[in-house]
């Protein structure tokens, strides 16, 4: 099963695709409902059904909201977590990671 790792900040949304053996080049969107829709269509199109997102504040919301009414499986993963494993501290290496708390 493909999965998505998502890192959501103010202004952008950092995904991750992995298909349990590689992860693909990391897409960035757009906060605003039309970036967050065009999230989903490419999840969708990347046959993705259950997506991780980490996120400080309260950003990732409306992006739980949407993916949520589009359909996908979703799970919010605590920044702290990630943020104390070694090495793993970009943006993109966030996203990938999230995938990981997927197959735990």
């Amino acid at each position: 099963m493909k999965t998505a790792g998502l890192d959501v900040h103010k202004d952008s949304i950092f995904c991750a695709v992995f298909n349990g053996k590689h992860y693909s080049d990391v897409e960035v969107f757009e906060t605003f409902s039309t970036g967050i829709r065009q999230l989903g269509a490419y999840l969708k199109a990347a046959g993705v059904l259950r997506v991780a997102m980490e996120s400080t504040s309260i950003y990732w919301i409306p992006v739980w909201n949407i993916l949520s009414e589009m359909g996908f499986d979703l799970m919010l993963v605590n920044p702290f977590l990630i943020k104390q494993l070694p090495g793993r501290k970009s943006d993109v290496k966030d996203a990938q990671l999230n995938n990981a708390f997927q197959f735990v």
